[in-house]
Parts: C-alpha cells; sequence; structure tokens
C-alpha cells in the first residue's frame, strides 16, 4: 500500500552496517511474510517464522499474554505535551498534529466488521499482523479514500508553513528583545503573556489535542451522517467550556499574576496585571484555534493549521515596530507609557484573535457548518473525560514544573546581589533559541516516524516499531548530537550577534546567551525522550508517560529549589538551563527500561555505536571553535562583530569539519541525512 509522503521523513531504504563498516542487509522469511506474521497460535512466540538460512529469527512480543486493545485497527499516534515549558511568549502555539491522526478506541461493547467477538481476528487475512493479499504484510498507516490524497497534496505546504512559522516567531522573539530588553518590563509582558497558554493546556489545550480528534474520527466513519452531528456537539461544547475558563481566568488575574511573581510589587505588579487583563482572553481565541485546527485535519487539511501562525508572528512583529517607534528603547515599568502598555497588549492579542478568524472560513470551505448544537448526550461527555485520565495528569504536571521554573527564576531576579537581565526574560529567550534544532527534527524525522511507529504497532510488528525508534533516534541525533556540543560553547557569541540591540546589552545578550548554551547540552536527551513518549503514545499507552512525568516533575521541582538556594542570585537561570538538561536524562533513563516491555529491545547496540561516531565527528570542530573564539577574543571586544567572528569562522568551520569527519569515519546516517536533503533541494 502506497504511504503518504512526510516532509522530509527518513527513507525506507536506510542501509545498515556492521561493525566493520560493511552493508548488512537484515534478512526476511521467505514468500514475503516478515517477522512477526503468521497463522500461529497466540502467545509468547506467536507469529515466529521458521528457521532459514539455519538461523531462527526473533521476534520481540512485549509479555506473555499481550494482546492489543480491541481498537488493533490502525492508529496514528496522538499529540501529546512534549516539553516540561510551556511554549514561550512569541512562540506559536501547536494548535494541531502535522500528520493524521488514527481513530479512537471503541467504545465498550462496540463491534466492528469483521470482528464478531469484538476482538480482532487472529491469523485471517486483514487481521494485525496477517500477510495481505500476495504475502506482503502491510506496515504503514492505512488512510481514507478522502485523506490520502489531501495529506500528499498538503505535505510541501506543511513543510513551508512549519518553517515559516518557525521563522517568524523567531524573528518576534528578537524585536521583542530588542524592544523590551530582559529587565523587569520585559519579565512583567513574558510572565502574563505564558498565562493563556498555561490555562488552555491545564484545562483543555490537552483535550483537544490528544482525546477530541480520535473521537471525531472514528465519528466520522462509524456515524451515518459521516460524524457531521457529533461534530457539531463537540464543537458548541468546546465554545461553552472556553467561554468559562476564560472567564474564570479573567475573575482570577490578580492571584494568578501574584503566583507567577511572588514578592514583586509596585509598578511591576501593576504592569504584569494589566498585561494579564489584556493576555488572558486570548485563552478562548488559543482554544478554538486548537479545536477548528483539530476539525480541519479530521477532513484531511494540514496545511492551513501550519500558515496561520504566520498571520500572528506578523502582526505582533508589527506591533513591535510601533512600540519602538512611539517609545524607544530601555523603558521601564515605572517610565512606560498608558499608551505603549496599550499597545504591547491589543496588539499581541491581535494577533491570536486574527490567527483564529482566518481558519473560520477555510474550515467552512472544508464541510463543517457551524451550527451549534446543545443536544449533548452524556456517554460523549463521559467518555471524553475517560479518555483524558492520565493525559490531564501528565499535562498538571508540566504546568506545576513550568510554575516552580517561573517562580524560582523571578524570585531570583528580585533578590539583593542579581543583576539586571539574569530573570525570567533570559530563560525565555534562550528557550525560544534551543527549540529551534529540535523544530528542524521535528520537521524532518520524528513527524515522519509516528504513523509508522503506530501502524507497526498495530500490526503487532513490534521489531519494526524497534527499527522506526533506532532510526529515528540515530537519524535525529545527526543534527541534534553537534548542535548540542557546538551550540553548547558558541551559545554567548551567538546571542551577542542576536540580541545585544535595543534593550538588551551585551552583557544581558551574553547571560541569555549562557543560559542557551546550558539548555542546548541537554538537547540529545530531550530529543530521545520526546521519541520513548511517540512509542508509548503508539502502543496507546498513556499512563505510562503520566508516571514519566510525574517523576520528571519531581526531579525538576528539587533541582530548581536548590539552584535557587545554592547558587549566588545572578547564576540561578543558568542552573535552571542545567536542571532540565537533568530532568531529561531522567527522563530517558526511566523510559528506556520501560520500553522493553512494549518492544522488547531498542537496538541498544547500535544507536550507542552511532552515537560515539557523531560525537567524535564533532571533536575537531570543537577544538578548531575554541581556537576561533580565543582569538577573535583577545582581537575584538565582546559585543556583536566578536559575535559575527565567533559563529562564521569558528561556527561555519566547526559544521564542515564535522561533515569531513562524518564521511570519514562512515557514519550511515549522515550520509542518508545528505542524500535526502540534496534530494529535496534538487
Amino acid at each position: 500500500m502506497t504511504r503518504p509522503t512526510l516532509p522530509s521523513g527518513p527513507p525506507d531504504d536506510f542501509p545498515e552496517r556492521g561493525g566493520s563498516g560493511r552493508h548488512r542487509r537484515v534478512p526476511q522469511p521467505p514468500g514475503g511474510l516478515r517477522q512477526g506474521d503468521g497463522d500461529g497460535p497466540p502467545g509468547r512466540h506467536r507469529g515466529r517464522p521458521a528457521d532459514w538460512n539455519g538461523r531462527p529469527q526473533p521476534t520481540f512480543t512485549p509479555r506473555e499474554g499481550y494482546a492489543l486493545p480491541p481498537e488493533a485497527g490502525r492508529q496514528a499516534a496522538y499529540s501529546q505535551p512534549t516539553t516540561a515549558f510551556f511554549a514561550p511568549a512569541g512562540y506559536p502555539q501547536p494548535s494541531f498534529t502535522p500528520y493524521p491522526y488514527g481513530e479512537a478506541p471503541p467504545r465498550r461493547g462496540q463491534q466492528r466488521p469483521g470482528e464478531p467477538d469484538g476482538h480482532p481476528p487472529r491469523g485471517r487475512p486483514g487481521a494485525p499482523g496477517s500477510p495481505e493479499p500476495g504475502g506482503v504484510t502491510g506496515t504503514g498507516p492505512r488512510r481514507g479514500v478522502e485523506t490520502q490524497p489531501n495529506l500528499a497534496r498538503s505535505s510541501r505546504a506543511m513543510a513551508l508553513g512549519t518553517i515559516a512559522s518557525r521563522g517568524t516567531g523567531f524573528l518576534r522573539t528578537l524585536l521583542l528583545a530588542v524592544a523590551l530588553g530582559s529587565s523587569h518590563l520585559s519579565d512583567a509582558y513574558n510572565v502574563s503573556n505564558t498565562l493563556p497558554n498555561t490555562v488552555l493546556y491545564l484545562m483543555l489545550g490537552g483535550i483537544f489535542t490528544s482525546v477530541v480528534v480520535p473521537l471525531l474520527v472514528r465519528a466520522a466513519k462509524d456515524h451515518p451522517d459521516k460524524g457531521e452531528a457529533y461534530a457539531e456537539r463537540i464543537f458548541t461544547l468546546g465554545a461553552i467550556a472556553l467561554l468559562i475558563v476564560t472567564a474564570v481566568a479573567m475573575a482570577l488575574s490578580v492571584p494568578i499574576v501574584d503566583l507567577y511573581l511572588p514578592g514583586v510589587a509596585g509598578s511591576e505588579h501593576r504592569v504584569a496585571v494589566i498585561f494579564a487583563y489584556f493576555f488572558i482572553p486570548q485563552v478562548f481565541f488559543y482554544g478554538m484555534d486548537s479545536l477548528l485546527g483539530a476539525i480541519l485535519n479530521t477532513k484531511g487539511r494540514f496545511g492551513a493549521n501550519m500558515w496561520t501562525p504566520v498571520i500572528n508572528n506578523v502582526v505582533v512583529i508589527a506591533v513591535f515596530g510601533l512600540f519602538l517607534a512611539v517609545e524607544g528603547t530601555n523603558r521601564t515599568p515605572s517610565n512606560v507609557s498608558s499608551l505603549g502598555i496599550n499597545l504591547l497588549g491589543l496588539g499581541t492579542t491581535l494577533g491570536i484573535v486574527i490567527q483564529s478568524i482566518a481558519l473560520f472560513p477555510i474550515v467552512k470551505r472544508a464541510g463543517f457548518s457551524f451550527r451549534l448544537r446543545f443536544d449533548f448526550r452524556r456517554s460523549e461527555v463521559s467518555e471524553i473525560g475517560g479518555m483524558a485520565g492520565w493525559m490531564l495528569g501528565y499535562v498538571v504536571s508540566q504546568f506545576v514544573a513550568n510554575l516552580v521554573l517561573t517562580m524560582v527564576a523571578n524570585i531570583a531576579s528580585s533578590r539583593h546581589g542579581a543583576t539586571s537581565g539574569t530573570g525570567y526574560s533570559a530563560f525565555i529567550y534562550a528557550n525560544q533559541l534551543f527549540q529551534m534544532p529540535y523544530a528542524i527534527v521535528g520537521i524532518s524525522v520524528i513527524s515522519a516516524l509516528l504513523p509508522r511507529m503506530s501502524g507497526h504497532a498495530s500490526d503487532r510488528q513490534y521489531w519494526l516499531v524497534r527499527e522506526d525508534f533506532s532510526k529515528g533516534v540515530r537519524l535525529a541525533s545527526v543534527i541534534v548530537v553537534p548542535a548540542a556540543v557546538f551550540l553548547g560553547i558558541l551559545g554567548a557569541p551567538i546571542c551577542e550577534l542576536l540580541f545585544a540591540h535595543g534593550s538588551l546589552s551585551v552583557g544581558q545578550a551574553r547571560y541569555v546567551g549562557e543560559v542557551f548554551g546550558m539548555l542546548s547540552l541537554g538537547l540529545v536527551p530531550f530529543m530521545v525522550t520526546q521519541l520513548q513518549l511517540r512509542v508509548f503514545y503508539s502502543f496507546h499507552d498513556n499512563r505510562t508517560p503520566g508516571v514519566i512525568g510525574l517523576v520528571m516533575l519531581a526531579v525538576g521541582a528539587i533541582g530548581d529549589v536548590v539552584a535557587l538556594n545554592v547558587l549566588p542570585p545572578s547564576q540561578v537561570v543558568i542552573g535552571l538551563g542545567a536542571v532540565y538538561g537533568l530532568v531529561t536524562v531522567v527522563g530517558a533513563g526511566i523510559a528506556w527500561p520501560l520500553l522493553l516491555r512494549h518492544v522488547g529491545s531498542l537496538d541498544s547496540w547500535r544507536i550507542t555505536r552511532s552515537l560515539v561516531r557523531m560525537v567524535a565527528a564533532t571533536v575537531p570542530g570543537l577544538l578548531w571553535v575554541l581556537v576561533v573564539m580565543a582569538v577573535a577574543g583577545s582581537a575584538l571586544r565582546q559585543g556583536t562583530f566578536y559575535g559575527l567572528a565567533s559563529v562564521i569562522i569558528g561556527g561555519g568551520g566547526a559544521v564542515l569539519l564535522y561533515a569531513l569527519c562524518a564521511r570519514m569515519l562512515r557514519i550511515d546516517e549522515f550520509r542518508v541525512l545528505m542524500r535526502t536533503m540534496t534530494r529535496r533541494l534538487a
């Protein structure tokens, strides 16, 4: 079956090498059958193919007597919270998942065609894990006739739209830093501007992205009206819930600000409260954007969701430009005018309003009627609540982690001895840069692997899930490993080049770079953790990620408090970056053995070998960067020109040396990535 083309996905013909570097093909059983296929009896070794070439071929079945839930039809992984930090101000909020969703678990007692007992048939054609006609077993998620052409047609728009939204979001953050700097005014703005996202994700955001979409997909397949009435009820219920949550949050604006800015009084507190009154109504529009994006995805429309954040970013970029023209730079909470405050508040909210409104005609053209229906059914509402349980636990854990981090950063910046620009805003700017390498990997590798892993898990082809995970880690590491090493060293020069303008001094920009460098050192475990979570979701396991999230929350909260009490006030935010790296290491370490229950093996040896080679390939480039930075530091003053020389000469040379060493060390993943990029550019 033809699999829809996804942006920059890893090729299926990924070659493997043995320890000697020679090509090695994974043997396949005769007759076109793959490991895990067959009609054998159920049990731990069900579906193990017969010996061929004199060697038994093991399969990896999770545990004795394990069976997938009754929804063994193919299902794509759901969108889940991916980081212990909510997206910072100026960072587009993901209101969609850039791949088709699968169907939700069937209601209790519901049977599907061809499943008279409510369970997937074993050993019969069409059953997951059984060979399809012709002796070839499908491995990817099957798509409906209506969705597949739309996805293939939208893949290029998805990739371009994501790049455009990331790029304009980065420009938005740069202008924010130039206009407001990283002192008290920017802290008030950034803290207040994260409140809508925090409230939304805590109350409803995870439900919209992770629960409602698969329910809409199932209703479209099972209901005679293709799920239109069900979608209208969901839309009405979501709109009512958003209005209630927004009204409650507006009423609690002052206590919420006090919670995030403990001990802050005077003009900074006053400005933060004013910003909160402007920004908290964004809860409704962010939620509506998420809900409309979910409806579009269930109708096979994926490109529009990627482009609407660009509108938001362009509007806010214009607002910051007007603020600079009216107010200038180096404004503080005590000397900024009411016009400047109102301009920032209204303009920032206007961006998300326009972003949401832009989706309405697109959803209308997709066939949705926007009819409000109040004939809610208790079973449907209960089903949403039942599916949201563990996912909400994970969301709450991330909310608490973000709250603790924000409180610690603000307390540290208000202590005696803290220098200006060492508070929460510095972390926001650094986190924006930190997300960029992962965003590139998400476009090129991870988003393409999600539906494949889910399809293989549903087919009970667990060795293919293992291969997908291994391939994803190794291909993503081609970008992430050198990024972690080089950005960890070049963080300060990069930020001096980018941020040492307007309201940000050279010292403040350098501090942002030091936080960014510390965060960058944790890129590899961060990436591994994200892929591990996707494997859990491909098995429809939301409980384990929830438990892992709680453990990561505990480690992060303890680490943040230790940093606050041990480090000097001006070094606390740098310590928070180190704590986040520790949190991701702990999460990856816990998830690894738990995943073995599902797939039996994670290809540890091959992953470790590739990572060691990639790290070795960065060593010459690392030495080159250190030499260039030392020479530039002795010849130039700290600032824009020092950053330019270090980044262009040091960073550019490091990348070229890494590419050369990767070829010399015969790193297959690098060669595959280069071949894919060359093919797409051509």
